[in-house]
């Protein structure tokens, strides 16, 4: 028997029992679907999570302080301080810009409109550059104007409708807590970075937070202890060999070697990398679980076809009688079951794009729909038909044409 007679005859019998089919197809369409949505949902929260680091700024090194633990009776020690940033952008070749933050938390007030726990940022002047964030209006502060500690900040473009509504915040002065500070710009809108949101941040010299917000008794003598450091490369510069720099300049500095450094080097590759890791994982999880769908679909296969075999025993036994050999029936019997599924592959496919396309737009959450997602619950659909199909397949090609023509 040819392919393409096997195949006319399989669609024939399809179309003879559409509902039955319909539900028998069921299992392989919610399964391809399940796959493809699941894994545009993975891919999509990955995308979202890198485009959240790439936002922070390009060509980025992350130089993160770590406290030692001291012995009995001391305090910890080490980590970095602000002048290891002014170091690094003197010492190291190839660094554009350095920047330091220092976060706090502080009421703002402008006339009768006052605002509790608003977050401020004390930051070096690079910090727009390196973090790709533009200035609405206004400027922001210089070198000179951190190094004389002025009292005067950048308001965030949801923070300064909050305070001044549709008047021009520039040149009016806010109450900080308890310091009166000036305005001199107001942000373009940038949105929530991760779970940052600097619209509705203060933004001022890092010199005037030690000093005002964030005292500290010894800073006198170790100098004002920060968290990170933002170091942002030149384009053109081998950026292991920036690292390398940064690493040396530090340690020595510090005293100490690079096996006890007090800090860690990273990059955004690497945050992305070890974030791609965790989410490849879930994302695999998340495909064996949809995937246990298709292989409920294929069981649902074998046992409507095993059905199937037992109603057609007569058909069989003419089919043996006229000349057909056990290979056309096994062969008439897996085409329909192989086009059970395929059928119920495409048709899951369409199910699983349009799915998260429209998840995507009713949801908070992005999906990114990946071909290879389509290819492999297609694929998948496939070989679950022909498996599963095979026995039932093989059982109607073993029965004696005598049994079957006398089957009733």
């Amino acid at each position: 028997m040819k392919s393409s007679e096997a195949a006319r005859i399989a669609w024939e019998a399809i179309l003879k029992n559409k509902v039955r089919s319909f539900l028998t197809m069921l299992g392989i369409i919610i399964g391809v679907a399940a796959v493809i949505i699941m894994v545009a949902i993975s891919a999509g929260t990955e995308a979202t999570i890198q485009e959240q680091i790439t936002s922070l700024g390009s060509n980025l090194i992350f130089v993160q302080g770590a406290m030692r633990r001291g012995g009995p009776g001391q305090a910890p020690s080490g980590g970095l301080v602000f002048d290891d940033a002014a170091a690094i952008q003197e010492g190291v070749s190839g660094v554009t810009s350095v920047v330091v933050e220092q976060n706090s938390s502080e009421s703002v007030k402008f006339g009768d409109v006052t605002l509790t726990d608003i977050s401020i940022l004390g930051t070096t002047s690079g910090f727009p550059s390196v973090r790709d964030m533009d200035i609405a209006s206004g400027r922001y502060f210089t070198d000179k104007e951190i190094d004389r500690k002025q009292k005067i900040i950048v308001l965030g473009s949801a923070l300064a409708e909050e305070l001044f509504g549709e008047d021009d915040p520039l040149g009016q002065i806010v109450t900080v807590g308890t310091t009166k500070m000036t305005v001199i710009g107001v942000m373009a809108e940038k949105g929530a970075v991760g779970n940052t949101n600097y619209d509705s941040y203060v933004f001022m010299p890092i010199t005037v937070v030690f000093q005002k917000f964030t005292p500290s008794m010894f800073a006198r003598f170790m100098g004002d202890s920060i968290r990170m450091i933002y170091v942002e490369v030149d384009p053109d510069a081998n950026i292991d060999d920036i690292i390398t720099q940064v690493e040396i300049l530090l340690v020595k500095r510090h005293d100490l070697t690079l096996d006890t450094a007090d800090f860690t080097v990273t990059t955004q590759q690497d945050i992305i990398s070890t974030q791609e890791s965790t989410t490849s994982a879930f994302r695999s999880l998340l495909a064996w679980v949809a995937g246990v769908s298709l292989i409920v679909g294929g069981i649902g296969i074998m046992n409507i076809m095993l059905v199937s075999v037992t109603e057609r025993t007569r058909e069989i036994g003419i089919r043996q009688a006229v000349g057909a050999t056990p290979d056309d029936i096994r062969l008439q019997f897996l085409t329909e079951a192989l086009m059970l599924s395929i059928v119920g592959g495409l048709i899951g496919i369409v199910v699983g794009v349009g799915g998260a396309y429209i998840f995507g737009a009713l949801s908070d959450m992005r999906t990114v729909v990946q071909f290879s997602s389509i290819l492999l619950a297609f694929s998948s659909a496939a070989i679950v038909g022909a498996f599963f199909g095979y026995y039932p397949a093989n059982q109607a090609a073993q029965l004696d044409p005598i049994d079957a023509l006398r089957y009733e």
